[in-house]
């Protein structure tokens, strides 16, 4: 585990001192929240008894940690190419704590940019649940979605021969994900057809837990259901990016 920590900590502390990263997570946290949950809130003013920003806020979120595991899965397609990985591999470390490592720090990106994003929509009028420990249970549902997006970006970086592709088959999830969810709208006036579509998406039940976690608003969905869809997610995303790397080597 100690090779994860390393990674992990060469991946923070490039984030950390990376001040083009560091603007774009603050200022995707505004632009998102501001532009888009302000001019949204004076067209649907509320939504099942709840105002707009705190309805909206945890889909923000979600597509915060998606984005974040896209950038995940670029640096280590990044080094992959320029033959960082061969060093990796080279060390006597077991290859899951290479995944781990990149996995855990997208993770913990992502976790930093839930954390502006609440506080912006707070400041946005957006109103917390009354209690402390959803909204810690909320960040951690947050970090294990990433931790599952992350592993399959993870795994299309290892498969991927350029950027472009990676791009390619990246965006065939990435907003599908998004707008085939309770994100931007409840699940009650979605047609049939696309309910049964939403209920298969794992970030509907990511949405939906935030929201009764953290804002204390009523699930749409059990909410112990909820739990473990995020949980298995993030197990199936990291055996899947394990799965890829493996037979990357072998190649």
């Amino acid at each position: 585990m100690y090779a994860t920590y390393v990674i992990w900590s060469k991946h923070m502390t490039k984030f950390a001192y990376s001040v083009e990263e560091l603007l774009g997570v603050a200022l995707q946290s505004v632009l998102w929240v501001v532009l888009f949950g302000v001019g949204m809130r004076g067209l649907v003013p509320e939504v099942n008894g709840s105002d707009y920003m705190s309805f909206m806020l945890p889909g923000i979120i979600a597509l915060s940690a998606l984005g974040g595991a896209v950038g995940g899965g670029m640096i280590l397609l990044d080094e992959r190419l320029r033959g960082i990985v061969k060093e990796y591999l080279a060390a006597p470390i077991p290859r899951l704590s290479i995944l781990l490592g990149n996995a855990a720090s997208t993770a913990t990106k992502a976790m930093i940019q839930a954390i502006l994003m609440l506080m912006v929509g707070i400041l946005m009028g957006a109103r917390l649940g009354g209690n402390p420990l959803g909204w810690l249970l909320a960040l951690g549902l947050v970090a294990l979605f990433a931790l599952g997006f992350s592993g399959i970006a993870l795994a299309i970086a290892a498969v991927s021969r350029s950027m472009m592709g990676y791009h390619g088959l990246i965006f065939l999830f990435n907003l599908p994900l998004l707008f085939a969810s309770n994100a931007l709208y409840p699940l009650s006036v979605l047609p049939t057809w696309m309910q049964a579509l939403v209920m298969i998406n794992p970030v509907t039940y990511l949405i939906d837990a935030i929201r009764a976690l953290a804002f204390g608003a009523q699930p749409a969905l059990n909410l112990g259901l909820s739990v473990a869809v995020v949980a298995l997610f993030a197990i199936l995303g990291v055996w899947l990016a394990l799965k890829a790397f493996q037979r990357t080597i072998r190649r």
